[in-house]
């Protein structure tokens, strides 16, 4: 039968990747591991009689009887009388007693050294012991199992592990820190409190309730019209933190010779695209990530934009256009020796908000000044002057941009550029769908007392908004969910 999420026997999975390193980490966890990974050590009775948070020192060896070591594998041997207690690898298991885990359960650390010989052979030897392979995200499942993790903590281990950026791991610390969470528990506490006043008038014949305090229809609206607004700032929040999460998309464009690779050889401190004087060196497209302020970008470099006969070059053309309708940002490039031009002006045109204009070559020619007023940034893809108001203009205009889609409250903290963490920002789709689910289900109450309807068509609104706030933490769930959500994380976690 295969293995299912929600069980409590003993797993183990690799917690790094095997490779050329100098320690591979192998996790265990479940009833009885401690017991279990004991039969393939070198000192039982010193790791049985282990206290928790200890580490102890020792060798993994081969199990007693015939078992298959499915190694993948140390040869398959066969485990028998001549290879039990062979010595497999030296390890450090660090021990951890339940409740006092990651995961709430028993468990071990297995260091054991780096390559992809030795952890191998330390994995078969626990699976032969009788660990099973843990499903992908299946330790982060247990702990939230054993409420040592609620649903949004557990989200930030993914957003950590994947973070682009030190902005983006400090966004991912502080919801595994419990922001989100607190920020949560405090939106729904104010919704139970008009629900639960809803319900009491409920459970009142009209002629038990005073008119004077029955003519507002909903208790306690104020504090459900500021309920609205926190919600609404906390669904606007994910605009800014997909970006941190998934970076953007920024095209470096211009006419040929402008210094277009340059400019990305410089952003990124390495000569990754050919520079020559030749107009039309790059043929087609190239990118590469960089931090920008905090900020995770891909970074192309495209074609010079201009009609050509060259075969391969005009494909190279296309294709940086078809690009440049994906861009979510284009730093279009002018060649400030030859000057601005009318293909400049057309280009530009089209481009709207998403385009930031460079004056390339301040080194030997200054921006002049009806372009400054115009918004122009000079630069010098040669000497670097200008890249730091670049790299600040940069951020400023996916500042503006998170903005434009409902970000606006949020951003004004400036955290696309340096400024501080709002607090209780969320960090995935499911998180923002949710509060938006319930954002949705207070506006409709509101609406519907703004009427005067009924309070027992109000109050399963209002209860589904607290539902809705219940689901991301967990504290509302089903096990189909929980699968899903979890299926995504990597093995290990």
């Amino acid at each position: 039968m295969a293995p299912s999420y929600g069980d409590d026997t003993p797993i183990a999975a690799f917690a790094t990747t095997p490779g050329i390193s100098a320690l591979t980490l192998i996790r265990c966890s479940g009833k009885g591991s401690i017991e279990l990974a004991s039969g393939v050590f070198s000192a039982p009775e010193k790791l049985l009689q282990a206290a928790g948070n200890t580490v102890v020192h020792g060798w993994i060896i081969c199990p007693a009887g015939e078992r298959n070591a499915d190694e993948k594998n140390c040869n398959k041997k066969i485990i028998n009388e001549k290879t039990k207690n062979e010595k497999i690898d030296e390890v450090l298991v660090s021990v951890f007693r339940a409740p006092k885990s990651y995961t709430g359960e028993d468990g071990l650390d297995i260091s054991c050294h780096g390559g992809t010989a030795a952890g191998r052979g330390v994995m078969a030897a626990l699976q032969a012991a009788g660990f099973r392979e843990a499903l992908p995200g299946e330790f982060t499942f247990r702990a939230f199992m054993n409420d040592k993790l609620d649903l949004t903590r557990c989200e930030s281990v993914m957003e950590l592990v994947g973070a682009k950026t030190d902005k983006g791991r400090s966004h991912a610390v502080n919801r595994l820190s419990g922001a989100l969470e607190n920020e949560i528990n405090i939106i729904k506490k104010q919704l139970v409190e008009v629900l639960s006043a809803t319900e009491i008038y409920l459970d009142y014949s009209e002629d038990e309730i005073d008119a004077e305090e029955e003519a507002g229809r909903l208790p306690h609206r104020q504090l459900a019209l500021e309920t609205l607004a926190r919600l609404r700032t906390l669904a606007d929040s994910w605009q800014l933190e997909r970006i941190y999460q998934e970076g953007i998309l920024a095209v470096i464009a211009g006419r040929p010779n402008a210094g277009k690779s340059s400019l990305f050889n410089l952003l990124l401190k390495e000569d990754r695209a050919i520079v020559t004087d030749v107009p039309g060196t790059t043929r087609d497209w190239i990118e590469a990530w960089v931090s920008l302020e905090g900020i995770p970008v891909r970074l192309a470099d495209t074609a010079g934009l201009r009609e050509s006969f060259d075969p391969v070059e005009k494909i190279g053309v296309e294709r940086s256009r078809s690009l440049l309708e994906e861009a979510e940002l284009v730093l279009y490039l002018i060649d400030g020796e030859a000057g601005f031009t009318a293909e400049d002006r057309a280009f530009i045109g089209g481009l709207g908000r998403k385009c930031l204009v460079l004056w390339n070559k301040t080194d030997i020619a200054p921006v002049p000044t009806e372009f400054k007023t115009q918004g122009f940034i000079g630069i010098s893809a040669k000497t670097g002057e200008g890249i730091t108001e670049l790299t600040s203009a940069i951020a400023a205009a996916i500042n503006a941009k998170a903005g434009d889609k409902g970000g606006g409250l949020l951003l004004q903290t400036g955290d696309a550029v340096g400024g501080s963490l709002a607090v209780g920002s969320i960090g995935t789709s499911r998180q923002k769908k949710l509060v938006e689910a319930a954002a949705a289900a207070l506006e409709e109450a509101l609406a519907l007392a703004g009427r005067d309807e009924p309070l027992d068509l109000i109050a399963p609104l209002l209860r589904e908004a607290v539902n809705s706030l219940g689901e991301i933490t967990g504290e509302v769930s089903t096990a189909d969910i929980l699968e899903e959500m979890f299926s995504k994380f990597c093995v290990g976690k």
